[in-house]
């Protein structure tokens, strides 16, 4: 079977609303590359959206699965629960950067994680009203669609959606919102559109994903922990795409120690590939819903939950902390390289692995959607995949895994350096 065969199957059989970046079809895939139905061959920059962290099949993560695929599939835990979800549940609670005690429970995906702390938290506080962020991505469910601040593709014809969500600005230097301006932006809020003592909760993303990867001052993060607790507002990190090691850290919010969410919520790379999210937070808040307030038919299932304490062991085991750093560090002195010949290079945003280049226009001061989408077709050529993002989508952001052989990491930033400055 053929690329182009399987492509008119995929027009004929399912919804334009799936957008699809590549032309090829996955046969195999192994640590850090794919191959498709043709043979080609392709580095993986894009690592499905920041959920490879560990790679494609590390034999752990298959391993464990193996072993619990020999003793169960599915009892759902609410009916019948199983000992490796609460052992998750406590390495969870060790490991989060929230004042203890700690409690997790788990989901399956990264929106079905937010809704759920929405829940918690307007059940904890008995209010209403909860505030994102511009440019924030938090899922496409219809609430988490509302707190999302990208309208294009997302939002598009899918509204009404739900009331009592309101977007303060994301402090972004390169487009002129300082902190000061993005605080102010909070408290025009609370003048103009809901009173401060009716929001339940304020979820921001220290690294913003689809937005762009823009990482949040610390001096926000610590202005809003106080503006939180001075109006009794719980503060909820979405750690979907920033968490386990991508950042350098297990998680992004270590990297702001005196700014600890009440609520943490997490998907993506926990469980190395396969479906499973979670939401972390203070014990007393975590325990706010009444029983039988929180779960879900496939919520924690145990393959999943299986995978996620290998990608724990892998990620201490091979220092992927560490090596996000290191691996963070070349592509960034290659981005600062070619930033000296391709004048369209804006910004450069890099936290651990979690790195980003936007592109401007030189001629017209645009943001350079179109430029970027064509390095992304000459590096598919090459070889090498690479994702976009950001509000106007003329940002690149690279996701590779961690565990990434060197020899195939320098090879990808040859391919990468050639088609910045040629």
């Amino acid at each position: 079977m053929s690329n182009a065969e399987l492509n008119q199957r995929r027009l004929a059989a399912t919804p334009r609303g799936v957008g699809v970046l590549c032309d090829f079809y996955a046969a195999r895939a192994e640590n850090a590359t794919l191959w498709d139905v043709e043979g080609n061959e392709y580095i993986d920059f894009a690592a499905g959206i920041a959920v490879l962290n560990t790679g494609h099949r590390h034999p752990e993560v298959i391993a464990a699965i193996e072993r619990q695929l020999q003793d169960f599939t599915h009892t759902a835990y609410q009916i019948v629960p199983y000992e490796n979800y609460i052992a998750l549940a406590e390495r969870i609670n060790q490991r989060v950067p929230v004042k203890g005690p700690v409690k997790t429970t788990f989901f399956t995906t990264g929106a079905e994680a937010v809704e759920n702390a929405v829940k918690i938290a307007r059940a904890f506080t008995g209010r209403p009203g909860v505030i994102a962020f511009s440019g924030g991505f938090h899922g496409r469910t219809c609430m988490t669609l509302a707190l999302t601040g990208k309208v294009a593709p997302y939002k598009l014809g899918f509204g009404p959606f739900p009331a009592s969500i309101y977007h303060a600005r994301f402090p972004d230097a390169l487009n002129g919102i300082p902190t000061q301006e993005a605080l102010k932006s909070l408290e025009h809020l609370f003048r103009a559109d809901i009173d401060a003592q009716q929001v339940a909760a304020i979820i921001i993303e220290p690294v913003q994903g689809e937005g762009g990867f823009n990482i949040a001052p610390a001096d926000f993060m610590r202005a809003l922990r106080e503006l939180c607790d001075r109006h009794g507002i719980l503060l909820i990190a979405d750690e979907v795409q920033t968490g386990f090691a991508r950042t350098g850290r297990l998680f992004a919010m270590e990297h702001y120690p005196d700014a600890q969410p009440d609520l943490v919520t997490m998907a993506k790379s926990l469980a190395g590939g396969m479906p499973l999210s979670a939401v972390a937070g203070r014990a007393e808040v975590m325990d706010a819903p009444a029983a039988g307030g929180l779960g879900g038919t496939y919520a924690g299932n145990p393959l999943a939950v299986a995978a996620a304490h290998a990608v724990l062991d892998i990620i201490d085991k091979e220092e992927l902390c560490e090596r996000a750093q290191q691996l963070g560090t070349q592509l960034t002195a290659v981005l600062q390289q070619a930033r000296q010949q391709c004048a369209a290079i804006t910004d450069i945003r890099a936290l651990g692995s979690m790195i980003a280049v936007e592109f401007y226009d030189p001629a017209t001061g645009q943001p350079a959607a179109a430029f970027v989408r064509e390095l992304q077709t000459r590096a598919r050529e090459a070889g090498l995949l690479l994702l976009n993002c950001g509000v106007n989508g003329n940002v690149i952001r690279f996701l590779y895994p961690l565990t990434i052989p060197q020899a195939q990491f320098s090879q990808a930033l040859k391919i990468l350096s050639h088609i910045l400055v040629s």
